[in-house]
């Protein structure tokens, strides 16, 4: 659970673009590439479906 929750971290500062080199490094080493891109994807999906919304909302107002 543990080291899902640190990919889960490691995506979410990548989508932001403030990790650090050594950091990236470390958590290639760490996590699954497997685990990491279904973690990315999961949170592209979400940010879509986020925007849509907001749009949908704004659109109706």
């Amino acid at each position: 659970m543990l080291q899902l929750i640190s990919a889960f971290q490691s995506v979410l500062a990548a989508f932001f673009g403030v990790q650090s080199e050594h950091k990236r490094k470390a958590d290639f080493k760490q996590h699954s590439p497997v685990s990491v891109i279904t973690i990315a994807i999961i949170l592209f999906i979400v940010f879509i479906i986020a925007i849509y919304a907001v749009v949908a909302w704004v659109l109706n107002t």
